[in-house]
Order: C-alpha cells, then structure tokens, then sequence
C-alpha cells in the first residue's frame, strides 16, 4: 500500500467521525448514523472508482486505451482528485435521493470534513517522495529522491496546507454561517479550484502531459473549472433555487 492510500483510509475515518460528530451537536431531520454509514460505504466507492477512472481519461489516456487491464491495478500508482470527486458526488446524490435527504444539506454536512482526507493525501504524496515541485532556491527547498539533484519547491507541503487544512478550517466556521443549503459546497469549490490553481505554479507537471493550456497543467484547467462552476451554483443556480421556494 502506498503512502497516500493509508492517508486516504484516515481520511476517510476522521471525515466520518467529524460527520458523526455534527450530527450530535445538531441533529438533521432523516439524517441518522444508519444513513452516513451507508452513505459513506458508497462515498468510498466512489471516490476510488472515479479516482482511477479520472486518472486514465484525464491524465494518461493513451497507455490505459493500450493497456486497458492497468485500468484496474490501482497498486501501480495514479489517483486523480478530480476524477475521485465526480466519483464521489456520483455515489452521494445516488443515495442521497434514493434515500429521499435534503440534497444541498447532506452535501454542506459531509464536504468540510472530507478536506481532512485531502490534508493528509498530499501528505502522503511528500512521503513518497512524489508529485513534487519545480527547481527553486529558497530556502526550503529540498531534495527528492526521485527529482534528480535540485532542490525543489516541497508542492506537495503548499497543497495540504491551503487545500487542505486551510480550506478546512475555512469552511468548518462558514457551515455555520451560510446564508443556504447548497453554499458550502460552493465554496468550497470556488476556493479549492484557486487553491489549486495558485499551488500548482511551483509544482512540475505530469511528465507524459506537460502543459496542456498555455502555462496551465491539466490538474490547473480542472480546477479553474472548478472554481467557475463553485460561482455559478453560489450566485445564480442556488439563489435562483431559494427565490422559486420563496
């Protein structure tokens, strides 16, 4: 198993606990730990399906459509977040409507504990040694085993504090705050998209992509999109929702 896959098991267990734990201090009408349980059982499915499925579409298309049998030995290595989080939303609205929850609700109550699992992959990924950043001279830079004998920007350490820990702490105080359902989730992907985006200038590319936009890599065009999405839900789709009720 590799770092990031034990740090995604953690994830996925502190992301729970912290669900479990809301819905004590502030109970949701049908939302009980019977509901998360199954909840979360389909969270983890997909978020490892649509991970790996992001990974071969997004990020290295061609050898998995001449390999496709590599499709399904995540133990090689290659996870997208992206692809993971479609997967997850895929797997939450299922169940979330064939269990008749409020969407928007069950949504806003689950992603902020979820950046704790996100934290902890980017750490993982420095552990590895892997995903790491661009030649640099300050002085943290460091060395990585398998980036040759310059001393790199440490991007792995930038992604888990501000898509990760920051954004979580962000958006655990702006839950309670919110002006509706459905406003958290938005947030949180207009700030991870310009999180990435901003982390991801001092991080090297996919070798087998490189850029794909100009100076943008892949994972900084999702993510843009991302964010662009996060303000159309914000600003027009949810208060547009809320005017229609009213």
């Amino acid at each position: 198993m590799r770092w990031y896959g034990l740090m995604y098991i953690l994830g996925f267990f502190a992301s729970y606990g912290l669900t479990l734990y809301q819905l004590h201090k502030r109970p949701r009408p049908g939302i009980t730990k019977e509901v998360i349980d199954d909840l979360f059982f389909y969270l983890i499915i997909g978020l490892i399906v649509g991970a790996r499925l992001g990974y071969a579409v997004f990020y290295n298309p061609g050898f998995y459509i001449e390999n496709p049998l590599e499709v399904f030995m995540v133990w090689h290595g290659g996870m997208s977040f992206h692809g993971g989080l479609a997967g997850t939303l895929i797997a939450a609205v299922i169940v979330i409507v064939r269990k008749r929850l409020p969407l928007r609700a069950t949504v806003d109550l689950i992603v902020p504990t979820g950046l704790i699992g996100i934290c902890l992959g980017r750490l993982g990924n420095f552990i590895n040694g892997e995903l790491f950043g661009k030649p640099a001279s300050v002085p943290w830079a460091m060395v990585f085993p398998q980036g040759g004998p310059l001393p790199r920007h440490p991007s792995q350490l930038y992604e888990a504090f501000f898509e990760g820990f920051l954004l979580f702490l962000i958006l655990w105080f702006y839950k309670d705050r919110k002006k509706r359902d459905g406003d958290v989730f938005a947030m949180f992907l207009i700030l991870y998209g310009l999180f990435r985006t901003f982390c991801e200038f001092f991080r090297l590319p996919d070798t087998q992509l490189g850029y794909v936009l100009g100076p943008l890599s892949m994972g900084q065009v999702l993510s843009l999109i991302m964010a662009i999405v996060g303000l159309f839900l914000k600003f027009y789709l949810f208060p547009y929702l809320e005017g229609r009720k009213s």
